[in-house]
């Protein structure tokens, strides 16, 4: 039998990460940086070695593909980024800022489960005055247009934050920019040491948030709704510029009461200040034939709904095509979500919906 609800033990704080095994290129001890992190490891007392590259790692335990992909996972390479080229990043941004590359989190529908391949361990960057040197670059060229950095293209950095303090150094480098700007998006709360800093308002973040459905299913070793929203407030009352993410929309039985839910419990979490600049972003599900292979091998227990014939077939960016919501259903979800957003948040801007 159940105890009564208000002697419930309160749920745990989901735990920062903490990687089971660290690998460091040799460049990376050249920098300040890299020599933090290495104490940060050490104080931790957690195992690590050198590669001479992230490509030469050959020999993560497991026996199977499946144990080593997990092991991956938890394991973390410390290197410097070589190719200081920035991808682009539409629809949120002008330039993707390279943090970081891999995650933590076991979101079944990532598009990382195929971009990274066969090396889903994560990788932090060392090199941070190079990297936004090259973004100083980026902005110097469109000038005088405002350039917006996307720093969580290929990774979740607040989940990284404590053990790299990367993105500080963005935020309090863009502060100074009359004409650059970053954004980023997570799924984690640790973003405690992002409080206080002098960003000037030229620092967007968003929270990734979906339905408890979806959350449950399908976002395993991520941040609760509640931690996020709790977070949320705390940047809202830093004065950060605050957004959401609702991603991936998922059309599943109940679907519209998930995400009224979502919507109204927002609504009564969030402080005033967070009505002051408040952005959302709406991305529907899609996936490849690829991503279907990958995430069926690596979560075979997924309820991720991935039929090919109940979907539209669309080009992606990436020379494949990728499979989203007839046009009727992507409309209904948009309509929807459109008129409870603003139900909720008259004063609220959608920047789009893919």
């Amino acid at each position: 039998m159940d105890p009564p609800k208000a002697e419930r033990a309160a749920p745990k704080e989901t735990s920062v990460f903490l990687p089971e095994l660290v690998y460091f290129e040799p460049a990376a001890l050249d920098y300040p940086k890299g020599q933090r992190i290495l104490e940060y490891v050490k104080s931790k007392g957690l195992p690590y070695r050198t590669t001479t590259s992230h490509n030469r790692i050959t020999d993560l335990p497991g026996e199977t593909e499946l144990e080593q992909y997990k092991i991956a996972k938890r394991t973390l390479v410390v290197g410097v980024r070589k190719t200081l080229k920035f991808d682009t990043s539409k629809p949120s941004a002008e330039y993707a800022l390279p943090l970081a590359t891999g995650c933590m989190g076991h979101c079944h529908y990532c598009y990382l489960q195929t971009t990274l391949g066969a090396k889903p361990y994560v990788r932090v960057y060392v090199n941070m005055d190079e990297i936004l040197e090259a973004a100083q670059g980026y902005i110097d060229e469109r000038a005088p247009e405002i350039t917006r950095f996307e720093a969580a293209c290929t990774s979740d950095p607040v989940g990284l934050e404590p053990i790299t303090g990367s993105l500080a150094d963005a935020i309090l480098f863009m502060a100074k920019q009359p004409l650059g700007r970053l954004r980023f998006v997570t799924k984690f709360h640790h973003v405690d040491s992002l409080l206080p800093l002098a960003h000037n308002g030229n620092t967007r973040i968003r929270f990734s948030v979906n339905s408890d459905y979806v959350i449950k299913h399908f976002e395993p070793a991520t941040s609760r709704f509640m931690e996020r929203i709790e977070a949320a407030g705390k940047i809202a009352r830093a004065g950060y510029p605050l957004g959401f993410i609702i991603a991936p929309i998922i059309w599943y039985d109940g679907w519209q009461e998930g995400y009224a839910e979502l919507l109204e419990k927002l609504g009564k979490a969030l402080p005033p200040e967070a009505s002051n600049d408040l952005t959302f972003e709406l991305i529907q599900h899609r996936f490849t034939k690829t991503a279907k292979t990958v995430i069926q091998k690596r979560y075979p227990k997924t309820k991720l709904e991935m039929d090919e014939e109940k979907r539209k077939k669309k080009w992606g960016r990436w020379g494949q095509h990728k499979y989203v919501y007839p046009d009727e259903q992507a409309d209904a979800l948009r309509e929807f979500l459109t008129e409870r957003i603003f139900g909720t948040f008259p004063s609220a801007r959608i920047e789009y919906f893919t």
